[in-house]
């Protein structure tokens, strides 16, 4: 257990950004007149530490910028809450992937320096356990790696954790790409390869796994960059992935954001987005190379680890499922006992979904 709580944090995960990406995030934002604290103590933290990227930045330059990638990634994509958090724990027990730890998502610019002093100070004070959903917090278990990108670059749909009133603009230029200018793209393509490259030095991983709900709306892109990348997409029962995403989001954001917004209007953002995230990922799936994809329930997923996993490897052609068997059997056997999140769909939440996600409901044969 933590020293602090989660939802008490006084600073926000901006703390461990460079200072240019600091300023061009908050630049000309409106900070709440409640959060203006939090604001001040992230920033001051956040410019101290930020004179220490340099020193990273020049080891990078030294011994990663010119190395290529050995394997194209493995991405995991989906909705939040669809399960992506529990399949990327799964592959991840395989030692030949490297992945983005919790620890590199807030400081990304003290991964080649100064880690292990960070490391012990941050699992010193970071609760165990997520505030949503009871599944494990640790400096160095897989994380998203957006959260890691929006410390790296002001180019991402991460952005609105601190300005949530800017969510749906958000939406269009960082996670649909719909709005992006091609020298932020350019800024994101060769930031996310450099993320790459450090995640998997820091792990000793040959190929990136990547567990990352908003890269399910910039596959069109994703495929560009990496023209082999494997591709898992899950799905999950669209009235859980509601009630679960709005407890998430709603919860998540209260230590983050640094002006305020009202449940409804971040009910409102969650339908919304869902049904531009869905429709994009359909549209754009079809640029993934035969062999590269494969769909699958979380619910089929949940009830057979073992097999879906194996299965999966095969489909995609993944080498290296024999030898991480015993891994991955240890971890899915670990997690038995786990209890999740029961959810119980009131007349209006099965309402908002049927009126707002239907396509969904159809296309993947869900109901109550």
């Amino acid at each position: 257990m933590g020293l602090l709580e989660f939802n008490k944090l006084p600073i926000n995960t901006l703390v461990g950004a460079d200072w240019k990406t600091f300023k061009d995030i908050t630049g000309g934002r409106d900070i709440g007149a409640a959060y203006k604290g939090k604001y001040r103590l992230t920033k001051a933290v956040c410019r101290l530490l930020s004179t220490l990227a340099p020193l990273q930045d020049r080891r990078y330059e030294k011994l990663l910028a010119a190395k290529p990638l050995e394997h194209d990634p493995v991405f995991i994509l989906g909705h939040w809450r669809s399960g992506t958090t529990f399949v990327h724990n799964v592959f991840s027990c395989d030692r030949h992937f490297g992945y983005n730890t919790t620890y590199q998502t807030v400081f990304p610019h003290l991964m080649m320096w100064g880690q292990p002093f960070f490391k012990k100070n941050m699992s010193w004070l970071m609760p165990d356990k997520r505030p949503t959903d009871n599944m494990e917090l640790a400096v160095d278990l897989p994380q998203e790696e957006e959260f890691a990108l929006a410390n790296m670059m002001p180019y991402t749909y991460y952005n609105f954790w601190f300005l949530p009133k800017y969510q749906q603009e958000y939406a269009d230029k960082y996670l649909l790409f719909d709005d992006i200018t091609e020298q932020e793209l350019k800024v994101f393509e060769e930031t996310f390869v450099k993320l790459i490259k450090i995640s998997l030095w820091n792990t000793n991983g040959t190929q990136f796994l990547s567990k990352n709900p908003p890269h399910t709306g910039r596959v069109k892109e994703l495929v560009k960059m990496f023209p082999n990348a494997k591709f898992i997409y899950l799905m999950r029962n669209p009235y859980t992935v509601f009630e679960s995403t709005r407890s998430f989001f709603t919860n998540t954001i209260q230590p983050l954001k640094l002006q305020d917004i009202s449940n409804e209007e971040l009910e409102k953002n969650i339908l919304s987005i869902y049904a531009k995230l869905y429709h994009k990922y359909e549209a754009d799936k079809a640029c993934i190379p035969e062999g590269n994809l494969i769909e699958v329930k979380f619910e089929d997923f949940e009830a057979d680890a073992m097999g879906m996993t194996e299965h999966i490897y095969k489909a995609l052609s993944i080498p290296g499922f024999a030898e991480a068997r015993a891994n991955i059997e240890k971890y899915v056997g670990g997690k038995k006992g786990y209890k999740k999140n029961r959810y119980k769909y009131d007349e209006r939440t099965v309402q908002l979904v049927q009126d707002n996600w239907n396509f969904a409901l159809q296309q993947w044969n869900y109901d109550l």
